[in-house]
C-alpha cells in the first residue's frame, strides 16, 4: 500500500489491518478480484483521512469519526450511492475486526447510511434485443461466437465475468442447462432455453481456434475478455440503430426485466441471477410496475 506522490501515506496501523481484512475476503469469502480492489481503494481513502486526523489505527476510530468521514466525502462531491459503498466497506472491516477480537465494539454500527433514490436499471426492449441479436455475421466463425454469447447472456442473465469464463465442463447441452460458479464461488444451475442451446451448438460445431477449456475463444484461441465482448456488443447495437446505454450488464438487466414482465416468479429470477437475497432482485420489479401503470392509464376509464 505504498503512497503516491500526491497522496499522504497510509498509517502502518491501518495498512496491516486492511491487508489482514483483504486476505480474509480472499481466502474465506472468495470475493472477486474487482470487489477486493474496490474494498482496498475505499479503505485506503479512509485510512489516509484518518491518519491526517491522528487516528493512526482503526481501533482508535469512534462512530462520530466515521460519520464525519461520510460528511467529508459528501463535501468532496461523492454522490449518495458512492458514499453508501464506502460505508459498506468500512462496516465490513469493523465487523471483521470484532470477529477477530481486534476491537471490542463496532463503531460502524450507529453510522446512518446515506439516502438515495431508487435507481431504475437501464433495459433494452425486446425489439431492441432482437435487433442486436441479428447483428453478427453468422457466415463468419467469430459472428457465430458473438451471436451465441449475446443469446446466452440474454437467455440466462449471466454476469459478463461468468460468460467469458464459462468452461466447456459447465455446459450441459443434453439437459439444456449451465453449471456456473458466481460470486463467492457459489455454484448455480441455469436453464439456457432452446434458442440459446441451438446457438451454442452451432458455435461449438463450427471452426474453433485451438485453445483451452473455455467455451468462448478469441481469434487467437485465448479466452474472451470482458472488454472484448463489451466492445463487440456495443458495435452490434450501434449497427442495429439501438441508441442509449448498451453493455453486458444492461443485457443482464433486460433478461430479468423481461422475465418479470411475462409473469416469472421473483424468487426464480433471483436464483437464476445468483442474488443472495430478493432485495437486490426487487430492483427489477420497478420496471414491470411502470409498465402496468402505463397500461392502466391508457385503458382504464379513470386512468
Amino acid at each position: 500500500m505504498a503512497p503516491t506522490r500526491e497522496e499522504p501515506p497510509v498509517p502502518p496501523g491501518w495498512a496491516s489491518v486492511v491487508d489482514g481484512f483483504l486476505a480474509w475476503t480472499r481466502v474465506e469469502r472468495a470475493l472477486a478480484k474487482n470487489t477486493q480492489a474496490a474494498y482496498r481503494a475505499d479503505l485506503v481513502r479512509l485510512a489516509r483521512w484518518a491518519g491526517a486526523r491522528r487516528l493512526g489505527e482503526p481501533a482508535e476510530v469512534r462512530h462520530e469519526d466515521l460519520a464525519a468521514y461520510l460528511v467529508h466525502l459528501e463535501r468532496e462531491g461523492l454522490d449518495a450511492r458512492t458514499r453508501a459503498r464506502h460505508r459498506s466497506a468500512f462496516r465490513q472491516l469493523f465487523r471483521w475486526m470484532v470477529g477477530e477480537g481486534l476491537v471490542a465494539d463496532d463503531p460502524a454500527t450507529l453510522v446512518v447510511a446515506p439516502r438515495f433514490g431508487l435507481r431504475v436499471p437501464t433495459v433494452l426492449s425486446e425489439a431492441q434485443v432482437e435487433k442486436v441479436l441479428a447483428g453478427p455475421d453468422t457466415d463468419d466463425p467469430l459472428g457465430l461466437r458473438d451471436r451465441a454469447m449475446i443469446e446466452l447472456m440474454y437467455s440466462t442473465g449471466l454476469r459478463v465475468s461468468e460468460l467469458v469464463g464459462l468452461p466447456l465442463a459447465g455446459v450441459h447441452l443434453e439437459g439444456g442447462f449451465l453449471r456456473v460458479r458466481g460470486k463467492g464461488k457459489k455454484e448455480r444451475l441455469i436453464p439456457m432455453g432452446d434458442v440459446a442451446r441451438e446457438r451454442l451448438v452451432e458455435d461449438l460445431g463450427g471452426v474453433r481456434p485451438p485453445g483451452g477449456t473455455a467455451v468462448f475463444l478469441s481469434r487467437l484461441g485465448r479466452p474472451m475478455t470482458r472488454q472484448n465482448f463489451w466492445a463487440r456488443l456495443v458495435r452490434y447495437a450501434r449497427l442495429a440503430g439501438v441508441r442509449g446505454k448498451v453493455s453486458p450488464h444492461v443485457l443482464r438487466h433486460s433478461f430479468a426485466t423481461h422475465l418479470l414482465n411475462h409473469g416469472a416468479d421473483l424468487r426464480a429470477v433471483q436464483a437464476m441471477l445468483g442474488h443472495a437475497d430478493t432485495s437486490t432482485t426487487q430492483l427489477y420489479t420497478h420496471v414491470p410496475r411502470e409498465r402496468l401503470k402505463r397500461v392502466h392509464a391508457e385503458f382504464h376509464p379513470r386512468g
